[in-house]
């Protein structure tokens, strides 16, 4: 694989891994207002996203320390564009 492809998939990765981490996250606060246990919904949540995350960063260093940064950069990505698909409407308060 080349370098620049196996940049690219780290960052592709790196997105999803954010995605998901940061999406859950938003579905767990939305899921705990219904939950007669709410606690144990975010500590299961942030459990099982930690960990999908802790082991796709493993994943994606192996062998090349070099794409850690670029899948974190992909990682934060995705946050930046979960915060703004998420965000209430203006008008909209919850």
């Amino acid at each position: 694989m080349t370098e620049t492809l196996s940049l690219l998939l780290a960052l592709l990765i790196g997105i999803s891994l954010g995605a998901i981490f940061f999406g859950g996250l938003w579905w767990t606060v939305r899921k705990v207002f219904s939950s007669n246990q709410p606690a144990l919904w975010f500590l299961c949540s942030l459990l099982a996203r930690t960990w999908l995350v802790m082991a796709g960063f493993y994943f994606v260093g192996r062998g090349d320390w070099v794409r850690l940064p670029v899948c974190f950069f992909g990682f934060i990505a995705a946050r930046l564009m979960v915060t703004r698909f998420t965000r209430p409407e203006a008008g909209h308060a919850h």
